[in-house]
């Protein structure tokens, strides 16, 4: 009768911990750990916009973009499938046409996430909080980016989308109102969205929910230490130092 009863709970164990989903975005983010952070690594050299990997230099952006599109594979392994996630989640509809078909403010990246079903707005369904989008700054300052200051038809083409997603009111978590521990609904694995007050931007930063002893913690790409890492303090007091930061958006990976 033991032997039986031991057999069943293991069975029961077993098949309960099988039952839990694996936490695919913050596997592949840990696996980023330590991996130098470099900006502009989409800027190759190439007059003809292309689909970018490069998986040993990261940004901010690129960090998300890369968990995220390998998170969303069936086969982790399926290098075809990674590269096609990653073209949705980088290209407006996942069509390529040029600079400016890339999903440059985050608003429209969610957005796009959005409409194709592979992320859902998780503050949109917990904060009342919202914050109207105004964003300019790429158009305003083309002398910023290679591709703009000499192409005043792609200036204009941004400025037509900054136009489309300005007014468009987003939920957001106000940084006061971000207890140290976090909330149950942000989830391990949940991308996050640093709000900002910067005249003509949306977010100035993106990384990865990880919990450490109770607390919510970002994985991120710093540009301050220079590499993936999770930042040392929480969330919350990485918020209140940051200059111009108003708060978080936070969107979950749905497959």
């Amino acid at each position: 009768m033991k032997k039986v009863l031991i057999v069943v709970l293991v069975l029961f164990s077993v098949s309960l911990y099988a039952a839990v989903p694996k936490n695919s975005m913050l596997e592949n983010g840990l696996k980023f750990l330590g991996v130098p952070y470099v900006a502009h690594t989409l800027e190759v050299n190439s007059p003809r916009e292309s689909l970018v990997v490069n998986l040993k230099q990261v940004d901010c952006t690129t960090f998300v973009e890369y968990v995220l599109a390998r998170s969303l594979c069936n086969n982790p392994n399926d290098e075809a499938q990674f590269e096609d996630r990653l073209q949705m989640i980088r290209y407006r509809d996942g069509i390529i046409d040029g600079y400016t078909s890339r999903l440059h403010y985050s608003t429209e990246w969610v957005m796009n996430g959005l409409k194709h079903g592979y992320l859902t707005d998780v503050a949109a369904a917990y904060s009342k909080d919202t914050t109207t989008v105004h964003v300019s700054f790429m158009s305003t300052h083309p002398d910023k980016y290679i591709q703009l200051k000499d192409s005043p038809v792609d200036v204009a083409k941004i400025a037509q989308k900054e136009r489309e997603l300005s007014g468009k009111i987003v939920h957001y978590i106000p940084r006061e109102k971000l207890p140290v521990k976090g909330f149950k609904w942000i989830h391990d694995g949940d991308i996050i969205l640093l709000v900002t007050n910067m005249t003509g931007l949306d977010n100035s930063h993106l990384g990865i929910a990880i919990y450490r002893n109770g607390e919510l913690h970002l994985l991120h790409a710093s540009s301050l230490d220079m590499k993936v890492k999770i930042q040392e303090e929480p969330l919350r007091e990485q918020l209140m130092k940051r200059k111009g930061c108003l708060g978080i958006r936070v969107v979950r990976m749905k497959k």
